[in-house]
């Protein structure tokens, strides 16, 4: 399920690198629940189920960016051409929205809070994840 969708659009005129002002150069979506998963399968796949720890941030989210998005099982299509991607993974707790919703808002205490060690936790026992200490 997609539930927001935006694109991004150059500024400046720069045609040495093949942009131009106003064109489109970057989208990006949020995606929940099991076609989630299965995206962020795909991905890390590709990594070879392997990130670096510097990775994961302290709030206990993660990214991580691939080169190619044929790696993802996706046909070439020459018309867009290859491009790479960068997946964002952010977690939490239920009960999260009390911090953002538009009535009573509450601070969370530090205890529902994902750390970065339980992310990297959720990661090796999810995926069967690696965590090296150098980067990729």
């Amino acid at each position: 399920v997609v539930s927001t969708q935006s694109t991004g659009s150059s500024g400046i005129n720069a045609e040495y690198g093949g942009i131009r002002r106003n064109e489109k150069i970057s989208c990006w979506c949020t995606v929940r629940g099991a076609k989630a998963e299965e995206i962020l399968e795909r991905g890390l796949k590709v990594k070879e189920y392997e990130l670096w720890r510097g990775c994961f941030s302290e709030e206990g989210n993660f990214g991580f960016g691939i080169d190619e998005h044929i790696d993802l099982g996706i046909k070439y299509d020459p018309s867009i051409g290859i491009y790479g991607m960068d997946f964002y993974v952010v977690l939490s707790r239920p009960g999260y929205r009390v911090r953002y919703r538009r009535k009573q808002k509450a601070r969370l205490g530090t205890q529902h809070k994902v750390t970065k060690e339980e992310a990297q936790k959720w990661f090796q026992t999810k995926f069967d994840g690696i965590l090296t200490n150098k980067k990729n």
